[in-house]
């Protein structure tokens, strides 16, 4: 049964992308920490990160820094950091997110309820300032 990213990936349910590349995708977490937290998922479907091939992994970090940057000057906020947790979903993902103090990387306080043009208006920044 494909993974709920997959079914993302692929279109099945809704995602707010501001990125697609050949080797992964970045959507919006609909469950955010902050405004644009972002996910870098692969494509492949592989549940453990500790199970990426180098080069992929190396591409996803590539990718996270990237968008990271792109946070930084469309949302302003003062850091971005990363999180590999790896409960959520069995498919190997990192959340970029967007942070002005170090009480938001607690999944306790994520989100549970986010208006869809939220979403949009911070993808739509982040394309914008990649």
């Amino acid at each position: 049964m494909a993974t709920v990213f997959t079914r993302i990936i692929n279109g099945e349910i809704p995602g707010t992308f501001v990125h697609r590349d050949d080797q992964c995708v970045v959507f919006l977490s609909v469950n955010p920490l902050a405004p644009g937290h972002a996910l870098v998922v692969p494509i492949a479907e592989i549940d453990h990160w500790i199970d990426v091939p180098a080069d992929l992994a190396a591409h996803l970090f590539a990718v996270a820094q990237r968008i990271g940057k792109a946070q930084q000057v469309a949302l302003r906020c003062e850091r971005v950091g990363l999180i590999i947790a790896g409960y959520e979903v069995p498919h190997a993902h990192i959340h970029v997110i967007p942070t002005t103090h170090i009480g938001q990387f607690d999944f306790a306080t994520a989100a549970t309820n986010v208006d869809r043009a939220e979403l949009e208006a911070a993808a739509a920044a982040i394309r914008e300032a990649l």
